[in-house]
């Protein structure tokens, strides 16, 4: 396999040479877009960015959503050795311009008018920035000096071509190994994002190392939804598919998922474990609306999917009449939840953060393994990778071939390989830190069992230690209490506080049918919230998990928060991991309360 991005994309061009390598959604219908229409758009694209004058290690901000122009755009820029910097297109006009700043960034690619204001406003404050290239911008739009649309840079690439017909594969021989691709802003859940510095051989590395763990033919279709701005879709879902010779399909939006596929019948999924908590929890409350005698028979057939998941974990067969029970299962209940996400699913794949082992269980329980991974934007990303046939629940497997890992003094997980980041961008002090005697240090606390597999305990950071000096893990805590259909989001605190307690954003949409069906009226979310009703239904919630906890970690009080947590108020990061610091400064009068007088259900404080 290549040893660079760009040879990734040619080989798939020329080896698999497929009719569909894309598939996209316009007007209505999907639309295939061939290996051979898909390199003459990054050519294009390509020699466009050289003519208006990006050179090599020129910096390129790619501001959109995931969809084909995004990968094509990414390809273009790699192929002429320039440097793509992806930026999540949640992000406020404030956060886009400090990240362009940082990385220098001398062009941007924005998807829409949304993101096209946003580059404006940036281009202010950014002494490097001077072109903007808008993806969607009309014909008729009035253009601005240093602004362009896609079109007029691919009408100036192919001009460029009939100049000079072999001035791409030229460039693209010149790519190696060593050349930095990317520069990608980490999440920043304990402090200011830092931006990776991955080369061309750090994240093919990685392609050709997950590869060896799970196969992948030209016979299979990646569903992509997950934000290409993020290492683990833009390797798993667009790099690894192309070297492997998948069809990609972009969804045309994360609520289309479902009925995307339904349409394009994907053989994969790639997905963070909110996503799939998602799926299950839509499942389980479909199955709580039929009538008796369906509920009757769905938790018959879960209860026998769920006992050939277990044996399959555990290395033993079912007895026969127990393997009988469980086809039959199958029939009646796996078959049909798998036809509604197209039929077609060989397994999907979560990474991101720890998947709950009984959400797991339920997807192998109905015939869709997950191989749930591990690992940073720092390495490329994956380090450990659950092998197929050898899953592991709570466990995210061994190390990925060629990737060393070992565990610190205090548990931390190190890792050293060809996949980690050549170091942070601008910041040698961060990467002194990270990046120490050729091990790069996670941040993650773990441990290591007899086979080699990996489990993830909690962040070195995010551990609470109480005023008694007590040591609280709080992810494993929360990801309990998100089994329930009632609960968004959970946020454990207590450090140095006498006792642990807990913010929950319900699952407005669970909460507000719930109340509708049993004639909860509420004027507002505020409202709601504070009926006696559903602070009992929360209670019983926080009392189900309490009870496998040992005394120091139980949650003695908790608070209901009004609104769903989100990205735009950096209560979450863009790979939905939960800001726990940005959360206790939102909430600070909610949370004293819990710890003083009679607790009042959670506003975020004013300004």
């Amino acid at each position: 396999m290549s040893a660079t991005l760009t040879g990734i994309f040619l080989d798939a061009v020329e080896r698999h040479d497929k009719a569909s390598q894309f598939l996209v959604k316009q007007v209505g219908e999907w639309r295939p877009i061939s290996a051979r229409e898909t390199y003459a758009a990054v050519e294009a694209v390509a020699l466009g960015l050289r003519a208006i004058g990006v050179a090599r290690g020129d910096r390129v901000a790619l501001l959109a959503e995931t969809r084909y122009e995004w990968a094509v755009c990414d390809l273009a820029i790699l192929g002429i050795g320039a440097v793509t910097v992806p930026i999540y297109p949640t992000l406020v006009a404030a956060q886009v311009a400090r990240l362009m700043r940082d990385a220098e960034v001398r062009v941007a690619v924005v998807s829409n008018a949304i993101q096209r204001e946003k580059a404006r406003a940036a281009r202010a404050e950014v002494p490097t920035f001077e072109t903007v290239i808008e993806i969607d911008r009309a014909p008729t739009e009035p253009a601005r000096p240093g602004e362009l649309s896609l079109d007029e840079v691919r009408t100036r690439g192919l001009a460029a071509r009939e100049g000079d017909a072999n001035a791409f594969r030229a460039s693209l021989a010149t790519i190696t190994p060593d050349d930095l691709a990317t520069i990608i802003y980490t999440s920043g859940t304990t402090g200011d994002p830092k931006g990776a510095m991955l080369t061309h051989g750090n994240i093919a590395s990685n392609v050709a190392s997950c590869l060896e763990v799970y196969a992948l033919t030209p016979a299979d279709t990646c569903l992509s939804f997950l934000p290409l701005s993020h290492i683990f879709e833009r390797m798993a879902g667009l790099y690894a598919m192309l070297a492997g010779g998948a069809t990609i399909a972009y969804a045309e939006n994360m609520e289309a998922v479902g009925a995307n596929a339904t349409e394009v019948h994907p053989t994969i999924l790639t997905g963070v474990p909110r996503f799939y908590e998602k799926v299950y929890a839509k499942v389980m409350d479909s199955v709580s609306k039929r009538p008796p005698v369906m509920q009757r028979l769905f938790h018959w057939g879960l209860a026998r999917g769920r006992a050939r998941a277990r044996a399959h974990f555990a290395g033993r067969a079912l007895s026969p009449l127990a393997e009988l029970e469980a086809r039959l299962a199958d029939r009646l209940v796996g078959r049909v939840i798998r036809e509604r996400m197209g039929g077609r699913l060989r397994y999907g794949i979560s990474g991101g953060a720890p998947l709950n082992p009984s959400v797991l269980e339920f997807f192998f329980a109905i015939g869709i393994p997950i191989l749930e991974g591990y690992g940073l934007t720092e390495t490329s990303p994956v380090i450990c990778l659950n092998r197929p046939g050898h899953e592991k629940p709570g466990s995210v497997g061994p190390p990925i071939p060629g990737v060393e890992v070992r565990l610190g003094p205090e548990g931390e997980v190190l890792t050293r390989g060809p996949h980690v980041m050549r170091g942070y961008y601008h910041n040698p002090e961060a990467t002194r830190e990270a990046i120490r005697d050729g091990w790069f240090h996670t941040g993650d606390v773990g441990r290591i069992d007899a086979d080699g597999c990996l489990s993830i305990t909690d962040r070195i950071k995010d551990l609470l230690v109480t005023a008694g000096g007590k040591k609280v893990a709080p992810q494993p805590i929360e990801a309990r209490l998100k089994e329930s259909r009632w609960v968004g989001e959970a946020v454990l605190l207590g450090d140095r506080r006498p006792f642990v307690v807990c913010l929950l954003a319900p699952d407005f949409e669970q909460l507000e049918t719930e109340a509708r069906d049993r004639g909860w009226t509420a004027a507002s979310r505020r409202a709601l919230i504070e009926r006696p009703e559903v602070h009992a239904l929360y209670e019983a919630e926080i009392a189900r998990v309490n009870a496998s906890l040992a005394p120091f970690e139980r949650i003695k009080k908790f608070d209901l928060i009004d609104h769903e947590l989100t990205l735009e108020r950096g209560e979450l990061t863009p790979s939905l991991k939960v800001k726990r610091r940005v959360i206790a400064e939102h909430f600070g009068p909610a949370i004293e309360a819990l710890y003083g007088a009679e607790p009042r259900h959670a506003a975020a404080a004013e300004g």
